[in-house]
């Protein structure tokens, strides 16, 4: 009986310190499951380490890779090998979009220009020498009726001598008087000229010719004068060059020679970008600035949109109309505009959140435990919130910095492959 109770004592000391044993071994597993913590880089998922340090392409810091055993997350393997160029696996804050409506202006740069409404030509009636000129230089002021010149034409004189001749020996021939008379009216001699050429009987050898317009005087390009100097024309009304006509040349009948602009009318031609085209109207307020001139604020609104585009210009021109009494704006001075376009209803994302890529809008887009790119249409642009029109809902979340997240040595690839 003894011997009995020996075996059985050692069976069952056998058994339980095979069970301690096996316990023990299940307990190291646990605990090696526990420690067993990957670390990797939030830039370049790639990177695996099972030790704390830096990233060895970007020099980051490695972090504990999320969606670890360890960690209870369900983020799977699939999920982490995925291409950096269109997902990443980043702790960069998430946002969601704004259905909100608020007050909306472009701003946009510009320059101040003449006004070509107020433009207006002084050009020769008759062909003949300029025999006295009284404009000197580029930007004199003249005023209506003032004398600008003096004129010698064979044409003018032998009209005046043919109504002497008409009124001394054929008094009663009226209307071919009447019809010589109408003629030097037409080609720019006024009624007392007229008068005293039949009251003297002596014809005007060299007509006086007065102004029509009122304003500043600018030169005209007359490379086509007999005699003139065939040089470049002037680029523009600010050149200093002298004025092509002088004294001695001979002219045209119906060629332009001076050019009067009238200076207390400007407008400012504004460069409107073609993504804020859409918020553009006529008659919106629009408040112009000139750094150059600061504390000074003009008060207008949107007279004209240009209906194209120039060539090599990715803006749109608007005209704002204004009044420059006091001659303190300058042409070509460059102003700041901005122009209140109303408000806008709509789904609303910070600039930060959105990376332009030209022809394509992406932001990150949280799912799956990831960020993913996603393609968007956007809109106008208020400070710093950009309109989505199209590719997102206020129930989405995304990135709060789009940029960060973007690769610059990787392509981003959306779901639409482009």
């Amino acid at each position: 009986m003894k011997s009995i109770k020996m075996i059985m004592i050692s069976l069952l000391s056998g058994l339980l310190l095979f069970a301690s044993c096996s316990d023990q071994k299940k307990k190291v597993a646990k605990e090696q499951v526990k420690t067993d913590v990957k670390y990797t880089c939030p830039m370049h998922p790639q990177i695996l380490e099972d030790h704390p340090g830096s990233c060895p392409i970007c020099g980051m810091t490695l972090v504990k890779k999320s969606g670890q055993a360890s960690e209870g997350s369900d983020i799977n393997l699939n999920t982490v090998l995925q291409p950096v160029n269109s997902s990443v696996i980043s702790t960069v804050n998430a946002i969601t979009p704004e259905q909100k409506e608020i007050p909306t202006a472009i701003k946009a740069q510009g320059y101040l220009d003449f006004d070509t409404r107020t433009f207006n030509n002084i050009a020769s009636r008759f062909s003949g020498r300029i025999e006295k000129l009284y404009i000197k230089y580029a930007f004199q002021e003249i005023h209506k009726g003032q004398r600008i010149f003096d004129i010698y034409s064979p044409d003018i004189v032998t009209a005046q001598q043919d109504l002497i001749y008409l009124t001394k020996n054929s008094a009663q021939e009226t209307g071919l008087i009447d019809a010589a008379r109408q003629k030097l009216l037409l080609l720019g001699m006024t009624t007392e000229q007229v008068n005293q050429a039949i009251k003297t009987g002596k014809a005007f050898y060299s007509l006086p010719v007065y102004s029509a317009y009122e304003g500043h005087v600018h030169d005209m390009p007359h490379s086509q004068m007999a005699g003139a100097v065939q040089t470049p024309a002037p680029s523009g009304f600010t050149s200093n060059l002298p004025l092509s006509v002088k004294e001695g040349m001979y002219v045209q009948k119906g060629q332009n020679l001076f050019n009067v602009v009238n200076p207390h009318q400007l407008w400012a031609i504004i460069k409107v970008d073609r993504s804020a085209v859409i918020g553009l109207k006529l008659n919106q307020l629009v408040t112009i600035t000139l750094p150059d001139v600061p504390g000074k604020i003009i008060g207008g609104k949107v007279n004209f949109i240009e209906p194209t585009l120039q060539e090599g210009d990715k803006t749109t021109s608007i005209r704002v109309y204004l009044h420059n009494m006091d001659h303190d704006l300058k042409v070509n001075s460059i102003v700041k505009a901005t122009i209140q376009t109303g408000s806008t209803n709509g789904l609303w994302i910070p600039r930060s959140a959105l990376v332009d890529l030209g022809h394509t809008k992406i932001v990150w887009l949280k799912s799956d435990g990831s960020l993913h790119a996603h393609q968007v249409s956007s809109g106008i642009t208020d400070h710093n919130e950009i309109l989505i029109i199209k590719g997102l809902s206020v129930a989405d979340s995304l990135a709060s910095n789009a940029q960060y997240l973007t690769d610059s040595e990787s392509f981003i690839k959306t779901q639409s492959h482009e």
